[in-house]
């Protein structure tokens, strides 16, 4: 059964029916509302990666080739960072007649992996987020 919302000139109900569109931490509608401190995520980051790592920052490394991963048969979107743990992770499906049994710990790890590299990226953004507000404020 539809609840049927009365017109009280406030957002109330669009908040109930749609409150993605009124989350604080969207890209999109943070970047609508303040364009100038929200970093475009399609183009590269603009500060230097390095700038408060004194010592450098550890550089992430691919384990697989790309000529390995193609003649493992990843799709694109499945080559990344990760890619090398879901080769084992195939190969011990193909091998093993009940594959939930002996292949958990491979999918576990597989996606402790995914998980892992969203956070960086996450971290990343945040960051760059952080130096474009403080840039913007400086600015003003």
């Amino acid at each position: 059964m539809r609840t049927q919302y009365k017109y009280t000139g406030s957002a109330a109900p669009l908040k109930t029916w749609c409150p993605y569109l009124f989350n604080p931490m969207g890209h999109v509608l943070a970047t609508y509302r303040d364009p100038k401190s929200m970093p475009d995520i399609f183009t590269g980051p603009v500060f230097n990666p390095l700038d408060g790592f004194p010592e450098g920052r550890k550089r992430r490394q691919f384990i697989l080739t790309e000529e390995e991963m193609m003649a493992a048969g990843l799709k694109s979107h499945e080559r990344d960072y990760c890619a090398h743990i879901l080769v084992a992770f195939r190969k011990c499906q193909r091998e093993h007649v009940v594959p939930a049994f002996y292949c958990s710990d491979l999918r576990h790890m597989y996606l402790n992996c995914h998980e892992e590299d969203r956070l960086l990226r996450m971290k990343e953004y945040e960051r760059e987020r952080r130096l474009l507000q403080k840039r913007a404020s400086v600015s003003e």
